[in-house]
């Protein structure tokens, strides 16, 4: 499974930007796609997951509210839409797919897309 994440950019303080991660090769072995992302000289922290079959979602609790996952199976592709962004939700995001496992631990995900940077600037 190869993914791959773009849509991050410059943002000011309260913006918003939505993110992408679309999906290739054999995506039959996952069924869940989740959002990490880590700041500089910070832990790498959960963001959100969906299970794409039964469509349930978990969120960290830092995003809450303001962050939204969602998904296209047609285009295999994992959205996420960050509303009221701030200088806090700086960091480089990473999306994953996972086949089994609690889908907020960063254990359960086998596959790694490369990262894609969000700058929110105060």
């Amino acid at each position: 499974v190869q993914l791959q994440a773009s849509g991050g950019g410059l943002v000011q303080d309260g913006d918003s930007l939505r993110l992408s991660c679309l999906a290739s090769g054999r995506t039959a072995n996952t069924n869940t796609i989740g959002w990490f992302r880590q700041a500089p000289g910070k832990e790498e922290e959960f963001v959100a997951a969906i299970d794409l079959g039964s469509g349930y979602r978990l969120y960290g609790n830092s995003v809450k509210g303001r962050f939204a996952i969602s998904g296209d199976n047609a285009k295999n592709t994992v959205y996420l839409q960050m509303n009221n962004l701030g200088p806090m939700d700086t960091s480089i995001y990473y999306c994953a797919a996972s086949r089994a496992g609690h889908i907020g631990v960063r254990s359960s995900y086998s596959y790694w897309g490369r990262g894609t940077l969000v700058t929110v600037s105060s």
